[in-house]
């Protein structure tokens, strides 16, 4: 469906794009003519993330150290993007989530959820529609959501919270930015397993039946489906979609996420508690 120059001549940043879902979204916008840049709080990792995709795709990547939670730290990846060739696309991939009783959360454990998802994603969204909207430039963001930010969600309740945030953030900048040629969008994906990630949120004996049953289709996603919608949304084809919030879970929210994924949880006792905690 897609050819293989739809990307050619956009460059595109994904934060957090050294492991998992974005790496799998960076992969696809390689091999699909992307210029890419990636960033991450742990350089060995993107590093070696950087190699493997060149590697794969033979495409054109950078590797940036960046904490997006420090508004400095953004700013300073920008203007060393900047100084090469601006932006075209953004994607808000970096994420932190973890299963707690939310009112056991520390502060500390609250804004380590928020810091990353919510301000990070701020942070490099102003950085960038900033420095489009003073050239004159036209520019598009992709945000990563979830499904709670608008049903809720026990035990994530920061998560929840946080990506509530950036879809709000998402719908108000495609108004205020849409004369100037900057499209905002968000995406909610489903189960797309990943390694780490998965184990946290699903750990043994927190669900009461298999993942796959909360699901209408009976399947989790694969990484490709998701990669895909997000090079559709990057490339001008999807010109015309703006400050839109895309579900891509297989229908599983209709079905009533968070009933099946959390019912077992409700039952825990403080020592299963505490074992989580530990992990």
């Amino acid at each position: 469906m897609f050819r293989a120059d739809l990307l050619e001549g956009k460059k595109i940043l994904v934060t957090g794009g050294g492991t998992g879902l974005g790496r799998s979204i960076a992969r696809r916008y390689l091999q699909l003519g992307a210029e890419l840049v990636i960033c991450g709080r742990r350089a060995d990792v993107l590093e070696s993330a950087a190699r493997e995709l060149a590697a794969e795709t033979g495409g054109r990547i950078e590797s940036l150290q960046c904490d997006v939670r420090d508004a400095q730290q953004v700013e300073s990846m920008m203007s060393r993007i900047w100084e090469r060739s601006p932006l075209d696309v953004l994607v808000n991939n970096a994420a932190a989530n973890f299963i707690a009783r939310t009112e056991r959360l520390s502060s500390r454990a609250i804004d380590a959820v928020l810091n990353i998802v919510l301000h990070g994603s701020f942070y490099c969204t102003v950085a960038c529609g900033n420095r489009w909207i003073q050239a004159g430039r036209p520019g598009t963001v992709l945000s990563v959501a979830t499904t709670p930010s608008f049903t809720g969600s026990a035990f994530t309740a920061p998560s929840a919270a946080a990506k509530a945030g950036i879809v709000a953030m998402t719908r108000s900048l495609a108004v205020e930015w849409g004369p100037k040629g900057i499209r905002l969008n968000a995406v909610a994906p489903g189960l797309f397993p990943t390694p780490g990630a998965w184990e946290r949120l699903y750990p043994p004996g927190s669900q009461v039946e298999p993942q796959e049953a909360s699901v209408p289709l009976r399947r989790v996603g694969e990484h490709i489906e998701l990669a895909n919608l997000f090079a559709y949304l990057a490339s001008d084809e999807a010109g015309y979609i703006t400050g839109d919030l895309i579900v891509i879970d297989g229908g599983r929210w209709m079905q009533g996420v968070g009933g099946p994924s959390s019912r077992a949880m409700h039952d825990w006792t403080d020592e299963q508690w505490e074992a989580m905690r530990k992990r």
